[in-house]
């Protein structure tokens, strides 16, 4: 599959806690940082710009 290398989200900080990874590609992956063994969630390209697009008109 081709993905880009893992890299954490913008929204988590340095301090540890709850941490989000993204692997983006022809299909996007999300892990959590702190439980990487229990998998993934994979969305399609649409779905995860409309899901970005959607946060950025909330501006979070």
């Amino acid at each position: 599959m081709d993905r880009r290398p893992w890299h954490k989200s913008s929204y988590s900080g340095g301090q540890g806690g709850e941490c989000v990874e993204v692997a983006e590609g022809l299909r996007t992956a999300v892990r959590d940082t702190q439980h990487r063994h229990l998998g993934r969630l994979e969305f399609p390209v649409s779905e995860w710009e409309g899901f970005l697009r959607s946060l950025k008109q909330q501006k979070l």
